[in-house]
C-alpha cells in the first residue's frame, strides 16, 4: 500500500474545533471545522434568517448550509466509512470584478490498496477507503480539504455586491448559491478531477490517476492513461477533442442533455459567413428548440468606435434595425446579458446574437429575467467579427444575411458524436480548471462545468445532472 500527498495535504493540520454530523443515509460525511474562532463559520456577525437556513449569524447560516450539501452526497453515496471533509471560510483570491469562490480536493490520493479495481492507479482517500472497507488514512486527518472566499461581497475589493447566497432554497437570484458551490467542490474531493497535470502531462510517481482511465481522444480513442505527458498536455488544450469514456456517464446522457443549439447563417451575401457556429445558450429566456426563429441578422451600432453594447433603450435608428429581427451586440458595456436582451427585446427584436469581446471558446451566459421571452445565444469573438464584416453592405431594415436560432437534430449539447459528454479543454490551459470539469456547452448546465451558473439545481444525478455517474464510473 502507498500512499501521497495531495497539494492540500498542508490545509488539514489548521485549527480544528467542530465536528458535525451531516447524513444518516448511504454514507456520512463529517464535517471538520477548521476556522479559528470568530472567523469563517464561527463568524459572530448577526444575520437574519434565510431561505430555509434558520441561522443567525453569519457563521452558523455557513455550517447551516454546508450541512446541506454534506446531506445531499450522503443521501447520494455508499460508504462504510464516514467521510471527513475539513473545511474553512479564508480570504480567496478577488478583484473588484472576479473572484476565486472556492477550492477543494482529496487530501490522500492512494494506489495498490486492497481491493483497488485498477492496479496502479491513484484513487482519492475517501474512495480509497469505500472500496477496502475501512479507512485508509489517519483519523486525524480529513479525507477532502475545501477552502471558501470569506470576503466574497463583502469587502470593497472583492466583487462588493455579490455575496454568497446562504438560503437552502434555490433561491439565489443574482447571488452566488452557497449549496451548489459546496456541492461542486465537495465532488472535487470525492474524485472529480485528475491528478494528473494538465500543463504538462506529468503524472505524480508516473502512475495515473483513475480519472485518466475514462479520458479518451475522442478522434483516437486513445485514453490518458496511454498517452505520453505530451500526447496529454497536447489534449488538455484540444477543444471538443476529450471525452468522458465511462459507461455510466454515457448511459446518462441521452436523458440527461438536451438538443444541441444551432446557430444558422444563410442568405445571398452572407459569403464567407454562411454556416453552422458553436453557441453558448442563456440561462434566461427560452431555450432553443426545433421550432426555429428566423430573421435578418442586423447590428445594433451604439459606440464610436462601431460597437454595439445595448446597455440602454436603442436609439431609432438602431430599433428600425432590429425590429422583427435578429440583433447582433457586443459583450461588455458594463451591462449584463439579461439588460442587453431585455433592451432588444422592448426594441422588438426576435432574438439576441452576443459576440463575445475576448478571444477563447462559447460560453454561456448567467441571469435571471422572468420577462425575456426572445432567445439568446452567444458566439466567439472570432465568429462575431465573422458576421460583422458580412453585414457591412446592409440597409438600415435588412441585410441579407439571414440568422436562424434553433436545435441540433442530431446531436445532443456537449456531447460528441458517440453522444460522450465532452470535457472542459480550453485552448489556453487553466490551472484547476481544466480536464477537470464538464465543458461549457452542457445544456442543460452542469453541476461541474468550471463556473456556477445560475439555473443549477441541488441535484448531483440524472435525470438533471451528470456529477454521481461519473463518480460510479470511478468507483462509488
Amino acid at each position: 500500500m502507498r500512499a501521497a500527498n495531495a497539494l492540500l495535504r498542508a490545509a488539514a493540520a489548521l485549527f480544528s474545533s467542530l465536528f458535525v454530523l451531516a447524513g444518516a443515509h448511504a454514507a456520512t460525511v463529517l464535517i471538520i471545522n477548521q476556522n479559528e474562532p470568530g472567523v469563517g463559520f464561527n463568524d459572530p456577525t448577526p444575520a437574519t434568517p434565510v431561505g430555509g437556513n434558520m441561522g443567525t449569524t453569519l457563521g452558523q447560516q455557513r455550517l447551516i448550509a454546508f450541512q446541506r450539501a454534506a446531506e445531499i452526497w450522503g443521501a447520494t453515496l455508499s460508504s462504510p466509512v464516514p467521510i471527513r471533509v475539513g473545511a474553512s471560510f479564508v480570504p480567496l483570491n478577488c478583484t473588484t470584478t472576479g473572484a476565486v469562490l472556492g477550492s477543494a480536493g482529496a487530501n490522500e490520493i492512494w494506489t495498490d490498496f486492497p481491493n483497488a479495481p485498477r492496479a496502479n492507479t491513484w484513487y482519492p482517500s475517501a474512495l480509497a477507503s469505500k472500496l477496502v472497507g475501512f479507512d485508509v488514512s489517519d483519523p486525524a486527518d480529513a479525507h477532502i480539504v475545501a477552502r471558501f472566499n470569506s470576503r466574497l461581497g463583502l469587502f470593497p475589493d472583492c466583487v462588493p455586491g455579490l455575496t454568497f447566497y446562504l438560503g437552502l432554497d434555490n433561491n439565489a437570484g443574482s447571488q452566488i448559491d452557497l449549496v451548489t458551490v459546496l456541492l461542486h467542490e465537495m465532488a472535487h474531493g470525492l474524485g472529480f478531477q485528475t491528478y494528473t497535470s494538465g500543463a504538462s502531462g506529468r503524472q505524480i510517481r508516473g502512475i495515473p490517476s483513475v480519472w485518466d482511465h475514462f479520458l479518451v481522444d475522442n478522434r483516437t480513442e486513445q485514453t490518458w492513461a496511454q498517452m505520453s505527458n505530451a500526447e496529454r498536455a497536447a489534449s488538455a488544450i484540444n477543444w471538443r477533442r476529450l471525452s468522458w469514456n465511462g459507461p455510466n456517464v454515457t448511459a446518462a446522457v441521452p436523458a440527461v442533455l438536451a438538443p444541441a443549439p444551432v446557430l444558422r447563417i444563410t442568405g445571398r451575401v452572407a459569403g464567407d459567413a454562411a454556416g453552422s457556429y458553436a453557441v453558448g445558450t442563456a440561462s434566461f429566456g427560452p431555450p432553443l428548440s426545433a421550432v426555429v426563429v428566423r430573421g435578418q441578422l442586423m447590428p445594433v451600432v451604439d459606440q464610436a468606435n462601431g460597437l454595439g453594447y445595448a446597455c440602454a433603450a436603442l436609439t431609432p435608428a438602431n430599433v428600425l434595425a432590429v425590429r422583427g429581427n435578429v440583433a447582433l451586440v457586443d459583450r461588455g458595456g458594463g451591462c449584463g446579458f439579461t439588460d442587453k436582451a431585455r433592451n432588444l427585446q422592448a426594441a422588438g427584436a426576435i432574438g439576441m446574437v452576443v459576440a463575445d469581446n475576448a478571444p477563447g471558446e462559447v460560453a454561456g451566459m448567467n441571469g435571471v429575467d422572468a420577462s425575456i421571452t426572445i432567445p439568446s445565444v452567444r458566439v466567439t469573438q472570432a465568429d462575431g467579427l465573422r458576421l460583422k464584416t458580412a453585414l457591412q453592405y446592409r440597409s438600415r431594415t435588412r441585410s441579407g444575411v439571414v440568422a436562424a436560432l434553433g436545435a441540433s437534430t442530431t446531436r445532443l449539447a456537449g456531447a460528441d458524436s458517440d453522444n460522450r459528454i465532452l470535457m472542459y479543454t480550453p485552448t489556453t490551459h487553466q490551472p484547476g480548471s481544466s480536464v477537470s470539469h464538464y465543458t461549457t456547452e452542457a445544456r442543460p448546465n452542469q453541476l461541474m462545468e468550471p463556473s456556477i451558473s445560475s439555473d443549477l439545481e441541488h441535484v448531483v444525478t440524472p435525470p438533471r445532472d451528470l456529477t454521481y455517474p461519473l463518480l460510479r464510473d470511478i468507483g462509488w
